[in-house]
């Protein structure tokens, strides 16, 4: 069975950090690229960053240069640094990854970030 375990995530004010974590189970985690999306309210889920098996990283424009994501293929956990945040980072947080042609994705993590 393939679970994606989220956690961190919370309140924070504008200008400050929240580090993300999802760590997975039942796949071969270093073999597989990892993304995070986002999702604010009443909106559609939107790409966030991803990670590749060789850790080579990709971003949205609007988030690049503030967040960065990694990994740790010790612990098939893949981490969302997010810095320098913003209201309209407010969202809810899912971690992604793919497997025998279908997605698998963590229970979602709530951020929000005050002005």
């Amino acid at each position: 069975q393939v679970l994606l375990r989220q956690s961190g995530g919370g309140l924070v004010q504008a200008g400050g950090s929240l580090r993300l974590s999802c760590r997975t189970s039942g796949i071969n985690f270093k073999i597989h690229r990892m993304a995070w999306y986002r999702q604010a309210p009443g909106k559609e889920r939107d790409f966030v960053a991803a990670i590749s098996s060789d850790g080579s990283a990709n971003y949205a424009d609007f988030v690049k240069g503030r967040f960065t994501i990694s990994r740790d293929n010790a612990w098939n956990t893949v981490y969302l640094q997010m810095n320098s945040l913003k209201v309209e980072d407010t969202a809810d947080y899912y971690c992604q990854t793919a497997w025998k042609g279908r997605d698998y994705w963590g229970q979602g993590t709530q951020v929000t970030v005050s002005s």
